[in-house]
């Protein structure tokens, strides 16, 4: 996920009032998200057929660290901004 569409992310989740349970999530389930980029990577082509390149961002935001850390700091910045 990239910078631009972390802070996408955190400032629409700001916009509906959901970033302070997305930012609990997020950090609740910090020590999972190995298992869940897994987990997400492995359902990925069964459920392709669902859904189309949103479940794609969504597995590669889940599956990369790095995205994951950008989406919580963005939360941060739209919770301190708020």
């Amino acid at each position: 996920m990239s910078d631009e569409r972390s802070t996408a992310l955190a400032t629409e989740l700001h916009r509906r009032g959901l970033d302070a349970p997305a930012l609990l999530l997020l950090e609740a389930h910090r020590p999972l998200r190995p298992l869940l980029g897994n987990l997400a990577v492995f359902l990925l082509p069964m459920v392709r057929s669902l859904h189309s390149r949103a479940l794609d961002r969504a597995v590669a935001g889940v599956a990369s660290d790095d995205a994951y850390d950008a989406l919580v700091e963005e939360l941060h910045n739209t919770e301190r901004a708020g």
